[in-house]
C-alpha cells in the first residue's frame, strides 16, 4: 500500500508556471505507475498525465501536451508535474494517483488507480 500527499499548488497568472509534487510513503514506490488527474468545479475528474514505474514511459492528455511534464524520482519517492504556459482552463484540484505496475501499460482511467492523494488546488488567473 502507498500513501500520497500532493503539494505545490497555488495561484498563478496565465502564462506562468507551477511544479506540483506528490510524495509517497509506504513500500516499493518504484513498483507503482503514477498518474496525475484534475477536477474543475462542476466537471468530472479527468486524466492529465502518467509515468511508468521506471520513468521511461509517459503519456499526456492532449490538452496539456507540450506544456506539462511528468517525472519521478524513485530515490525520493516523489512524482512531479511541471506545468508551464498555464491557462485559466487549467484551474482545478490536481490529484496524484498510484497503481501497481505489474507489467501493465500506463492507464488513463481513474478507476484503474486504487491509491489517491487529497489533492492540491491550482488557480490560474487571466
Amino acid at each position: 500500500q502507498v500513501q500520497l500527499v500532493e503539494s505545490g499548488g497555488g495561484l498563478v497568472q496565465a502564462g506562468g508556471s507551477l511544479r506540483l509534487s506528490c510524495a509517497a510513503s509506504g513500500r516499493s514506490f518504484s513498483s507503482y505507475s503514477m498518474g496525475w488527474f484534475r477536477q474543475a468545479p462542476g466537471k468530472e475528474r479527468e486524466f492529465v498525465a502518467a509515468v511508468s514505474w521506471y520513468g521511461g514511459s509517459t503519456y499526456y492528455a492532449d490538452s496539456v501536451k507540450g506544456r506539462f511534464t511528468i517525472s519521478r524520482d524513485n530515490a525520493k519517492n516523489t512524482v512531479y508535474l511541471q506545468m508551464n504556459s498555464l491557462k485559466p482552463e487549467d484551474t482545478a484540484a490536481y490529484y496524484c494517483a498510484a497503481v501497481r505496475a505489474l507489467g501493465k501499460g500506463l492507464s488513463l482511467k481513474e478507476n484503474d488507480y486504487p491509491y489517491w492523494g487529497q489533492g492540491t488546488q491550482v488557480t490560474v488567473s487571466s
